[in-house]
């Protein structure tokens, strides 16, 4: 569902498009909207109306390890970016880890 596609969908389902957007965070700059709005709308087939909670935690670890470089477990990594998978982040940042830095000094 790439952007056009997600706002086609928007215009055709609009019950959807007034649920998911309530779930943008006011500190989420459009770029990380539009990328987590993505996500949710993938994905919320997947989830009843009782789990939307999950759903949206999920779509912030992505949104978090994408846009700001966190870290979680192996396994909800691969979750998520399952998850994900086929979503284009235009400008994503790139994040090194310390292992990573040190390695280039040497």
């Amino acid at each position: 569902m790439a952007g056009d596609n997600v706002d086609d969908f928007l215009k055709q389902n609009r019950d959807s498009a007034d649920l998911v957007e309530k779930f943008q965070s006011i500190s989420e700059s459009d770029k990380q909207w539009k990328s987590r709005r993505e996500f949710i709308l993938r994905n919320l087939s997947e989830f009843e109306d009782t789990n939307i909670d999950h759903l949206l935690s999920l779509s912030m670890v992505w949104a978090n390890h994408v846009f700001l470089g966190c870290r979680y477990s192996q396994d909800l990594m691969e979750k998520v970016k399952e998850m994900a998978e086929d979503i284009e982040v235009e400008d994503a940042p790139v994040f090194k880890t310390r292992d990573e830095i040190m390695k280039q000094r040497s």
